[in-house]
């Protein structure tokens, strides 16, 4: 299993990892690789990530200092709403981190990671690299991608026939109730985060559980000292929904309805792998913003650790070789995307309705 400090695999320093594309012939990566490595799109962009980190901590310091000041009223809880923002803001740092995207030395990433997975957001790091990884290195595989396995919700029609009881209703009606169940993904990830401790090496899990810790002290101390317990209350679970809400809108567009490899078929090369099983959302700057740059998701698998600024400029070198060899790449507007996710869930419910 991966450990707390692993990052996910990138391809960029082995085009062997696709010895067979489509065609089965030679290496379909390697000509797109050398054109991507020859225009530097690779190379940290360092500065820009410390401007972005620390607009962002400012503007978290923002908003705290606004609810201080605003104290014990309910026009506080409209603060929940920029927090929420920042908080996915900072997710996305998290996540960059865990992809070594922002410095070439792994200690450092693993700081920021540190940081803003635990400390700022309460969510342990590691489980979410170790779940991440997997999800990288077969998206979309049933078998092996957590993200596609079963749980509240399920991803194939053979996943939905044994369901059972309550979960099968669920199933059933998983489509219609997939944005709503965002709202309870803010508080999910602190208690997945929590239940990873057991998992990791001593040492990890003490670092891990002190920073979550440290988190919910300084959090439910600023919501006390500010406002009222009841107000509190609110205020937390308003946050939570909004964030989960946030940051599920961010993550959904991204696989589901697209291709799902069979298990027991023959073995994708990376680029199939990754090109056929992942969706782009097409969109100007405010959609680059919302998504944190995950809308150009066939990119991002293709180069995990390719800096987020340069995805965008990945993208046209990416379509261009894929249509050279006859590759589909999806790519749909972000309501589209959405329908398209929907549709798929409501097809895998199908059966038990």
């Amino acid at each position: 299993m991966p450990q707390a400090t692993a990052t996910v695999a990138d391809p960029a320093g082995d085009s062997s990892s696709d010895r067979t594309g489509p065609s089965g012939a030679g290496s379909d990566f390697a000509p797109l690789l050398r054109a991507v490595k020859g225009q530097g799109l690779l190379e940290r962009r360092t500065g820009r990530y410390a401007l972005s980190i620390a607009a962002n901590l400012v503007a978290l310091g923002g908003v705290i200092t606004a609810l201080v000041l605003l104290g014990d009223t309910w026009w506080s809880l409209f603060l929940a709403v920029p927090l929420a923002v920042l908080w996915t803001r900072t997710a996305f740092v998290a996540h960059d981190a865990g992809h070594s995207q922002i410095s070439d030395g792994r200690k450092a990433n693993r700081l920021i990671g540190l940081v803003h997975g635990n400390l700022l957001l309460g969510m342990n790091e590691a489980w979410w690299n170790d779940k991440h990884v997997r999800h990288h290195a077969n998206p979309n595989h049933v078998d092996k991608d957590p993200d596609v396995g079963v749980g509240a919700l399920v991803w194939t029609q053979k996943q939905a026939a044994q369901r059972e009881g309550f979960a099968r209703w669920l199933t059933r009606n998983q489509a219609r109730l997939f944005f709503p169940m965002l709202l309870l993904e803010g508080i999910a990830l602190k208690i997945y985060g929590f239940q990873y401790l057991r998992r990791q090496p001593a040492g990890e899990r003490t670092v891990s559980a002190v920073l979550m810790t440290a988190h919910l002290a300084l959090y439910t101390t600023l919501l006390l000292t500010t406002l009222s317990p009841g107000k509190a209350v609110v205020f937390a679970l308003l946050l939570h929904a909004l964030f989960g809400l946030h940051l599920g809108m961010a993550f959904a567009p991204n696989h589901k309805g697209m291709e799902m490899p069979d298990p027991d078929g023959d073995r994708w090369g990376h680029l199939q792998r990754q090109v056929l099983t992942s969706r782009n959302v097409r969109g100007a700057i405010l959609t680059d913003w919302f998504l944190g740059g995950l809308n150009y998701q066939i990119e991002h698998h293709l180069f995990p650790s390719m800096p987020r600024p340069h995805l965008r400029l990945a993208q046209p070198l990416v379509k261009a070789h894929c249509r050279s060899i006859g590759m589909p790449y999806a790519e749909s507007g972000l309501v589209e995307s959405y329908r398209q996710a929907l549709a798929h869930m409501h097809e895998v419910g199908e059966p038990l309705r």
